[in-house]
């Protein structure tokens, strides 16, 4: 089964590579290296954001979430993971308008609020894309290693390389490209695996089926967390961005958006609808907990296949999204320095060095991922209200600053000690609660808007 493993997955890589190769447009600059300006329609968009947003996570925290915390939360989840393609189908089509030559929400930050907001915007939205990078690739090191005989740094090394091949090559029309066949390739081995892992869990002595005993009050409470870190760390996504100017037009963007987060909340549903099943049957689910395998490995062995294929497919989809959107963050940071096609390229093979030296570590990045998530959470409201005319520089900092502090009360209150508040907000558990997000959003929110209606700033 290893060969046969080795081999399939093998395949699938040089498949996606393949693709990604065909798909670069020789004649093209740097701007369409980045952007792929105007050019595709809703459909392409839609597939996109899905593959894009989706990866290795969804076989890891929607499943736990369903299996510990039930239906409410795991509703949460689904509704958060999809929320920011609605936001980017309502919001994008003005950003559009604003900057029709603009490349990320770093530059509509500086075109209302000046270079100081908009290098926040990059640290905060570099620090969140890599995060997510390193995270994926670790993620199917340790898949790998669970269902198969492959080690797991032959994974790591395989997907970053594959995906690598075809980004630095073709840029963001290669990652939309495969972002297609990828996007029909994973709802096709979800519906196999969902459905081959539950008919034949099914037929064992399982027991009455019961739903985790967790208080409403208290699953709406990770529900809520969920929806806004979810929600505020993709927005601040390259990745995504790069999508809104790629879009052919406003309306292809809506369009997409409403595809792409439809999509989403089916496939996260699913996937965590399976922990939810897992536990409820009484399966073993393991130590730590990883619902998903558990129900895999009540399932016929030659399972394991496309369940690994599913889990490559997912990295390889997000990751060549990270890789293009690093790229693309980092040359539009740099635009008036001279940056040529080839120093894009060029950049796009270094960022993963130090991504894939830390994944082969195969140490959990999550707790750094919350802090990078609750970092977006204090900017967002502020970056948004950019296009409300009143809002100026002023505004905008203060909200940030006020969503900082946002993010710290709640701990200090519950705790009653200073230093309570930034270690909550820190998220020692390495879980996201609720407190330090509605704390950032908040406070952000409240005053950004009582600053911008009493003293309404001009813009740079």
């Amino acid at each position: 089964m290893s060969l046969l493993t080795l081999v399939v997955v093998v395949a699938a890589l040089a498949v996606f590579t393949w693709l990604g190769v065909r798909a670069r447009y020789v004649h093209g600059g740097l701007d369409d290296y980045v952007t792929a300006r105007n050019s595709q329609g809703g459909r392409v968009i839609g597939l996109s954001f899905l593959a894009s947003g989706m990866g290795a996570w969804i076989l890891f925290a929607p499943p736990e979430v369903g299996a510990f915390v039930g239906p409410v939360a795991l509703g949460g989840y689904a509704l958060g993971s999809a929320l920011p393609f609605f936001v980017l189908g309502l919001w994008g089509p003005a950003m559009r308008r604003r900057l029709p030559a603009g490349r990320s929400i770093g530059e509509f930050a500086a075109s209302v609020y000046g270079q100081g907001v908009r290098r926040w915007v990059a640290f905060i939205s570099a620090l969140y894309m890599l995060c997510f990078l390193a995270a994926e690739l670790t993620a199917i090191g340790a898949i790998t290693g669970m269902l198969s005989g492959i080690p797991g740094w032959a994974a790591v090394i395989g997907v970053a390389s594959a995906t690598l091949a075809y980004t630095a090559l073709g840029g963001l029309r290669a990652s939309l490209v495969t972002d297609r066949w990828q996007a029909w390739l994973l709802l096709a081995l979800v519906a196999l695996v969902a459905g081959v892992a539950v008919s034949k869990a099914g037929e064992g002595d399982a027991g009455a089926l019961s739903l985790p005993a967790v208080p409403v009050a208290d699953a709406l409470g990770v529900a809520a967390a969920l929806v806004i870190a979810v929600t505020a760390a993709n927005l601040f996504h390259q990745g995504y961005w790069q999508r809104v100017w790629a879009a052919r037009d406003g309306a292809a963007l809506g369009r997409g958006a409403l595809l792409g987060g439809v999509t989403t909340i089916v496939v996260v549903a699913v996937i965590g609808g399976l922990g939810l099943y897992a536990a409820a049957a009484g399966l073993p689910l393991g130590e730590p907990p990883v619902p998903f395998f558990a129900l895999l490995a009540e399932a016929p062995a030659w399972l394991t296949v496309p369940a690994l294929v599913l889990a490559v497919t997912l990295v390889a989809s997000s990751v060549d999204t990270l890789q293009n959107g690093l790229a693309s963050l980092l040359v539009t940071e740099g635009r008036g320095r001279g940056l040529s096609l080839a120093v894009a390229r060029g950049v796009t093979v270094a960022l993963m060095i130090p991504v894939v030296a830390i994944a082969l570590q195969g140490i959990s990045v999550l707790r750094l991922f919350l802090i990078a998530d609750l970092l977006c959470a204090t900017t967002v409201v502020p970056v948004f209200l950019g296009l409300w005319s009143r809002m100026g520089p002023a505004a905008a900092v203060a909200g940030a600053l006020a969503g900082l502090v946002g993010a710290v009360i709640p701990g200090w209150v519950s705790t009653g000690s200073v230093v309570g508040g930034p270690l909550a907000a820190s998220f020692p558990d390495g879980v996201p609660t609720l407190g330090p997000f509605a704390g950032a959003l908040i406070a952000s929110a409240l005053v950004s808007l009582l600053v911008a209606a009493i003293a309404p700033g001009r813009r740079p």
